[in-house]
C-alpha cells in the first residue's frame, strides 16, 4: 500500500496533457561555488517561459552534487523549491526531483524530495549494472511508497542499462509510477516501453515522457498502436522531461502547444518531419554525440551563458568542458536556425530574473 502523497487532479490532468520539464541546470562561478543568484534565476526563468514543471538533481544538475565534498543536493533543490512557491502559479506545476543510486540512497533522497514538497521523483537505473531487473523492481516500489515515481529509461551510452519489455512491463503494474521517461535514444527501446504500458492494466494511469533528445518533435507526434488480447490500444507520447528544454524553454513551450493542436488533425505535414530534423541538429550540438556526450552539459551552460542566465560554463568537475569544434557547432545552430531559440523573450526579462 502506497504511503506517498498523490498528485492533485489538476497536476494529473496537466500531467497527462503533456507538460514541457526542463532538466535544471546548476549554476556555478569561477570558483565552482553554487552561485544561488543564478540558480533562482534559473528556476525563474523556466516558470516565466510556462514550463509545466522542473527537474532538479537530474543529469544535468550534475550528479557531483551528492558528493559529501560539495552537499548540494538538497541545496538545489530547496532553492528551486521556494522559487516555485514565491512564484504562486496559477497553472499545475509538477517539481520533479532527480533519486538515484542504491536503495538505501534513493529512499534517502525520496525522503528529502518529499519533505521539500516535490510532487515526484525521476528515479534513475543507471550505475546499477549488475542489479537484476528484480532487485531494481523491488527498489521501485520502496522509493513509490515515498513519492510518485516517473521511471527512466537512461541510454547505455551515458550509463544506462538495457531493460527487456517484460520489465518494463512489470514496472508499468507498480502502484505509484505515473510516468516514465523514455531516453534511450534508441527506437526499439522506447517501443518496448510504450508496448509494456499499453499491455498493463495501469496504462491509463501512466503518462508517457519522451527524454530522447535526438527524435523529439517525432516522439511526441506519433500515436503507438498495439494488439492486446482482442482489442487495439493507443498510446501517446504526451510531453518530454529534457536536458535539451533546459535552453530555448520559452520556444519549446510554444513548440508543444502547436504540437497538441496538430494532434486533433489526421495527418501530419512534412515539415513537421523536417522540424524534428533542425531540433535535432541542434541537440547535436548542444549535446555533443560526436564525442560520445562529453560536452552535453558544458553545451547547456554555453547557451545559457550566451543569454546572460549563467555567468560561465563550470562543472564541479574541473575536466568537463566544451569538446573541440562544440563552441563552433553551437554558433551554427544559431546562425542556421534563430527561429528556434528565445534570447529575446530572455533579454526582455533577465534583469528581473537577477533581482
Amino acid at each position: 500500500m502506497s504511503h506517498a502523497k498523490e498528485l492533485s487532479s489538476e497536476q494529473k490532468h496537466a500531467l497527462h496533457d503533456g507538460l514541457v520539464i526542463p532538466a535544471h541546470p546548476l549554476a556555478l562561478d569561477e570558483n565552482r561555488r553554487l552561485d544561488e543568484t543564478y540558480q533562482r534565476a534559473l528556476t525563474r526563468y523556466y516558470i516565466a517561459s510556462g514550463a509545466g514543471g522542473i527537474a532538479v538533481g537530474v543529469h544535468s544538475t550534475q550528479f557531483e552534487i551528492r558528493d559529501p565534498k560539495f552537499g548540494f543536493y538538497e541545496k538545489v533543490l530547496r532553492l528551486a523549491a521556494e522559487e516555485v512557491d514565491r512564484g504562486k502559479l496559477e497553472r499545475p506545476f509538477i517539481r520533479v526531483a532527480g533519486i538515484c543510486g542504491p536503495t538505501e540512497q534513493a529512499l534517502s533522497e525520496a525522503e528529502i524530495s518529499a519533505g521539500l514538497g516535490y510532487e515526484a521523483g525521476l528515479l534513475s537505473m543507471g550505475g546499477l549494472q549488475e542489479w537484476s531487473e528484480l532487485d531494481i523492481l523491488k527498489r521501485t516500489e520502496k522509493v513509490a511508497e515515498v513519492i510518485p515515481v516517473i521511471g527512466f529509461y537512461l541510454q547505455p551510452s551515458v550509463g544506462g542499462k538495457v531493460f527487456s519489455f517484460d520489465f518494463w512491463r512489470a514496472f508499468a503494474d507498480i502502484p505509484g509510477v505515473i510516468a516514465i521517461k523514455m531516453a534511450p535514444f534508441n527506437r526499439y527501446q522506447t517501443i518496448d516501453v510504450v508496448r509494456a504500458v499499453c499491455y498493463s492494466e495501469r496504462r491509463d494511469d501512466i503518462a508517457l515522457y519522451t527524454g530522447n533528445d535526438d527524435n523529439i518533435i517525432n516522439d511526441l507526434l506519433t500515436v503507438y498502436q498495439f494488439q492486446v488480447q482482442d482489442r487495439i490500444v493507443k498510446k501517446r507520447i504526451v510531453g518530454g522531461l529534457l536536458g535539451h528544454w533546459a535552453v530555448w524553454t520559452n520556444k519549446a513551450v510554444e513548440l508543444l502547444e502547436e504540437i497538441k493542436r496538430v494532434r486533433i488533425q489526421e495527418s501530419i505535414l512534412p515539415e513537421w518531419l523536417t522540424r524534428n530534423i533542425e531540433v535535432t541538429d541542434s541537440n547535436a550540438a548542444f549535446f555533443d554525440p560526436a564525442h560520445g556526450f562529453a560536452g552535453c552539459i558544458p553545451g547547456i551552460h554555453e547557451v545559457l551563458r550566451r543569454q546572460g542566465l549563467l555567468r560561465g560554463i563550470w562543472c564541479l568537475n574541473p575536466h568537463e568542458s566544451l569538446s573541440k569544434g562544440q563552441m563552433e557547432e553551437i554558433d551554427r545552430v544559431y546562425r542556421d536556425y534563430p527561429h528556434l531559440n528565445d534570447d529575446a523573450f530572455v533579454k526582455e526579462h533577465l534583469s528581473y530574473w537577477l533581482s
